[in-house]
C-alpha cells in the first residue's frame, strides 16, 4: 500500500510517525511544526489530471496549515508539492482519511516516480506567524 505521500509529493513522501498529543494541553509555541517537500513525475501527458486529483483529495485535513500543488516550470512532467503541519501526527493522521486514500488510489498508476523527498521544521514565514 502507497502512503498520501509517496503519492501525494513525493503524492507525496513517506508515512511519518509523531508524539500523540490527545489529552495533553499543549501551547501552540511548544509543538514542532512539520514540512515536507517532494518533486514527483507524471506519467507522460498525465500532470494536469494528476495535478487535479492531489487537488481534490486535500481540501479538508486537520491539521494542514499548507498544501501547496506546483507544475516544475523546466519538467513537463515535473510536480512540486510543499506541505505545512501542526505535528508530525497531524500528517501521519491524514494518509488515513478517506478523500486522501481515494486519490491514492487514483493517482498512483499516473505517477512515474520520485524524484525529491525532504522533511523541514516551518519556522516562520507568511500564514505561520501564530
Amino acid at each position: 500500500m502507497v502512503s498520501r505521500r509517496p503519492v501525494l509529493a513525493g503524492l507525496g513522501l513517506a508515512v511519518l510517525g509523531g508524539p500523540s498529543w490527545a489529552g495533553e494541553q499543549v501551547r501552540m509555541e511548544e509543538v514542532e511544526r512539520h514540512g515536507l517537500i517532494g518533486k514527483m513525475k507524471a506519467q507522460p501527458g498525465k500532470r494536469a489530471e494528476l495535478i487535479a486529483i492531489l487537488s481534490a483529495g486535500t481540501r479538508a485535513m486537520p491539521g494542514c496549515l499548507a498544501y501547496v500543488i506546483a507544475e516544475d516550470v523546466k519538467d513537463a512532467d515535473g510536480i512540486w508539492v510543499t506541505e505545512v503541519w501542526e505535528t508530525k501526527q497531524h500528517h501521519a493522521d491524514s494518509l488515513k482519511l478517506p478523500e486522501v486514500q481515494g486519490a491514492i488510489a487514483q493517482g498512483r498508476p499516473m505517477i512515474a516516480g520520485f524524484e525529491t523527498h525532504v522533511e523541514t521544521r516551518p519556522v516562520g514565514g507568511v500564514g505561520l506567524d501564530g
